[in-house]
């Protein structure tokens, strides 16, 4: 029989380390458990000391998501009790983050979890959307129905993001490229005219504002280009750590919807979101007071949250849904104006879904417009900078030969 090694406290809160033979991982905590001990570590005894195994994690794509959400939906539609399902999705699945995550989630729906709260600590795996859907299947008794829908989402997401990476490929290349030589100019063709620049400035000659400017940043380059980058890795850590803050989240969210063109796709898809979500709920038979906040967990947007559970107090208070979304101002009118009507025919969920499709439809032209304006804007952006470097080397070149003629 296998043995793991285990980390655990007791009653008192001591904690206790040792070895126990079991038949599988699940059992062992079982069976520390009935000893009264609080399991916090289990792990195979063959697998040998954590540091000899340590790996990098593997990334785990949208579309093998997909296929796991599918998957767990065509078990279930066949009467296949969930442990075993996911045991069945464990051994099949060839991520390793995957099939970990899938013996996660055994463990601890063996443990008396629900499938959602087991899939919200997944956080590397599951989005919030994904796991507030599962939620919502569980509680409207259609869960096969949600992962079907959950899986068909996940795979819409990556074929537009497949788009996007398509097409930006091109322009990215160029763009790295062209900062890259931009920056060895800068940093070893610009010093090698630094002897002809002294000397024009000793004549009396000077330097134009631009190869000033020039020389300047070469000057920082060479000599703290290390510690530059080290702010700008330390600024991006701090910025990261300080958006984490619901406030600061509530302010980035503001700034985001704001963007000159990324704005409204930030705020097409939110909107996108919350009404594929709570129609979706609607139309199974999910109570609209729970629809509300299970589906403004899934907004994405701090702003768009507040405006959905503001509407939840109203609907509790007897008043219409559209109000405070009006008020809002963060829906377009005309999906105010065909949500009020739904109100009225009680065809909310159906409206709700086809808002979705249509915003959907939106979003991708919008994305395909942007990804086309990126590549000219790139390489006006590379001509510029490698213009910028030209100019700022030959100009005095120029003046002192327009000097001596």
């Amino acid at each position: 029989m296998p043995e793991f090694t285990y980390t655990a406290k007791s009653h008192s809160g001591d904690s206790q380390s040792g070895t126990i033979a079991a038949a599988s991982r699940v059992e062992a905590m079982r069976l520390l458990r009935q000893q009264s001990l609080f399991p916090l570590k289990v792990k195979d005894a063959a697998e040998g000391p954590g540091w000899v195994n340590v790996s990098l994690p593997t990334r785990v794509k949208k579309e093998q998501i997909a296929d796991f959400c599918s998957q767990l939906a065509d078990l279930l539609g066949g009467g296949v009790p969930i442990l075993e399902s996911l045991r069945i999705l464990e051994e099949a699945t060839e991520n390793p983050t995957l099939r970990q995550t899938a013996q996660n989630l055994h463990s601890a729906i063996s443990e008396g979890d629900t499938l959602d709260a087991a899939m919200s600590r997944e956080t590397r795996v599951f989005s919030d959307l994904t796991v507030s859907m599962v939620r919502a299947g569980q509680e409207g008794a259609f869960l096969e129905e949600a992962l079907q829908r959950t899986a068909l989402f996940l795979t819409k997401q990556d074929e537009m993001r497949a788009k996007i990476v398509g097409a930006l490929t091109y322009p990215i290349i160029l763009g790295v490229v062209g900062t890259l030589i931009t920056c060895l100019m800068v940093m070893f063709m610009v010093p090698k005219f630094q002897p002809f620049f002294d000397r024009l400035e000793q004549n009396g000659t000077g330097l134009p504002a631009i190869t000033v400017v020039l020389l300047g940043i070469s000057h920082v380059f060479l000599n703290y280009g290390v510690f530059l980058l080290i702010a700008i890795m330390g600024l991006v850590g701090g910025i990261h750590q300080l958006f984490q803050n619901t406030t600061a989240k509530r302010l980035l969210d503001k700034w985001k919807l704001r963007l000159p063109v990324l704005g409204g796709i930030f705020h097409d898809s939110a909107v996108s979101r919350t009404c594929r979500v709570l129609g979706t709920l609607l139309r199974n038979g999910v109570p609209i007071l729970r629809s509300l906040q299970i589906s403004s967990e899934s907004t994405g947007n701090k702003l768009l949250e507040e405006a959905i559970l503001q509407s939840a107090d109203n609907v509790t208070a007897g008043d219409s849904l559209s109000t405070p979304l009006m008020a809002s101002k963060l829906i377009p009118k005309q999906v105010m104006a065909q949500i009020r009507v739904a109100e009225e025919s009680n065809t909310l969920d159906d409206v709700l879904i086809k808002v979705a499709d249509r915003t959907d439809e939106k979003i991708e032209r919008r994305l395909e417009v942007m990804v086309r304006m990126i590549e000219p804007m790139m390489l006006i952006l590379i001509g510029s900078m490698v213009m910028f470097v030209i100019v700022g080397v030959l100009l005095p070149v120029f003046e002192m030969n327009s000097s001596i003629g």
